[in-house]
């Protein structure tokens, strides 16, 4: 007897993943709930444990293929020694009588792009809200299934035909002299996948990003103040993001559409602030999230972020902690930016850069002084989130930080 392996449930936002690695060959014997192969999807890596104990039976999705939520990998045969055994009892029943030859079927006109496939629930209330029909629309789901990202985008152009996306545009070659001296390495299914949701959201959205900068002297201050007793305490180090988390929180607040999201011709307004903090792998920008950081203390905050970021370069997030943000910080002052602009993490309408702290000479109070200065970028969705909204909330972030009592008082 056989028990499949298939792949696991991956999300609402996730929709295919790559096979990384199987850790058997056909043959291996397998515990229950040993890890036997590896999946990459374009938020995390996880492992896909054997159903059942046995031995590895045939392996239907090779390494790199890509596959989608519940498709069978392969198989797992029960006191066997690989697929064989299965297959022989077929080998050993007497053959039937040849049946008369039979008329061939036609063979079926090729379908429209999205046509007589299951797309899932979500593209099928995206295609009743809007009036488009997904058969008139590119997949670039597994076999070409539109995916809930296929329909926003039609959706946005008016529902005209999204083709597929075309293959990434091919360099022009190199002089001999040069091509030599180059190397030419394959992107990973990762990251052609993080590839293509980046510009997704690009054009999907009306991504504007508007610019502040905030003087830095109030959170710097008070974190030397405290650092020492905080970390004897809590058993983490004071940073900054717990102070950013809070005041971008505050924020959202007062502005809950920076917090809200675009569902066909319905604006979604979230009144929780799962925040999610983008952190850096050798893989890849990955952005686990904060769940209900609003109720969390900064010592909470600056624990969960840790404890993250750990994981996160382990490869040991799960899926669901990738999951439901409904805003996004990213840090690229750790790198050195000085400025940047962000990019969406669809469906989100805002995101926040923070920036590398700099000293630079400011008017204070008429008289020209040196101070730690941080620009502060908001990408936001300008579908959904005016200018005047944007502006706004880079500015109340600014005197949170600049004025960190306003975090403790909810000023």
């Amino acid at each position: 007897m056989a028990t499949e392996i298939r792949v696991p449930t991956l999300g609402e936002s996730v929709s295919e993943a790559t096979i990384g690695r199987w850790f058997k060959k056909p043959g291996d014997p397998v515990k229950a709930d040993e890890p036997v192969l590896e999946l990459e999807t374009d938020k995390v890596t996880l492992e896909v444990n054997a159903p059942a104990s046995g031995t590895l039976g045939e392996i239907v999705a090779k390494d790199g293929e890509t596959v989608s939520p519940g498709a069978v990998l392969g198989s797992i045969v029960e006191g066997g020694a690989g697929a064989a055994p299965a297959a022989a009892p077929k080998a050993e029943a007497p053959k039937a009588a040849p049946a008369p030859a039979a008329t061939p079927a036609p063979v079926p006109t090729a379908a429209a792009p999205g046509a007589a496939k299951d797309h899932g629930p979500a593209v099928a209330r995206l295609a009743a809200e809007s009036g488009v029909n997904p058969a008139s629309v590119g997949g670039t789901g597994k076999d070409g299934r539109v995916t809930k990202g296929d329909m926003l985008a039609a959706i946005a152009t008016g529902g005209a035909s999204a083709p597929a996306p075309a293959p990434m545009q091919m360099r022009a070659p190199s002089a001999p002299v040069d091509a030599e001296r180059e190397e030419r390495v394959k992107m990973t299914k990762l990251r052609q996948t993080i590839a293509r949701r980046l510009k997704d959201a690009q054009n999907t959205a009306a991504m504007l990003t508007t610019f502040n900068d905030v003087d830095m002297s109030a959170v710097m201050n008070l974190r030397n103040q405290y650092k020492d007793v905080f970390e004897k305490k809590h058993g983490t180090k004071l940073g900054f993001m717990g102070f950013f988390t809070k005041a971008v929180i505050q924020a959202l607040k007062e502005l809950p559409a920076v917090n809200a999201e675009i569902d066909g011709t319905d604006i979604v307004y979230k009144n929780y602030y799962h925040i999610g903090i983008a952190v850096g792998t050798e893989k890849g920008l990955v952005v686990p999230v904060v769940r209900d950081a609003d109720l969390l203390s900064v010592a909470g905050i600056e624990k969960t972020i840790a404890d993250f970021g750990r994981r996160a370069r382990d490869g040991k997030l799960a899926i669901e902690e990738m999951q439901g943000g409904t805003f996004t910080i990213t840090n690229g002052g750790i790198y050195g930016s000085l400025m940047s602009t962000p990019i969406l993490n669809a469906p989100q309408s805002g995101i926040l850069g923070m920036h590398r702290i700099e000293e630079r000479p400011v008017v204070r109070n008429g008289q020209v002084v040196v101070r730690p200065m941080m620009y502060l970028a908001l990408s936001y969705d300008h579908r959904i989130v005016d200018g005047k909204e944007a502006v706004t909330f880079l500015v109340r972030v600014k005197e949170a930080l600049e004025d960190p009592a306003r975090l403790v008082l909810d000023l």
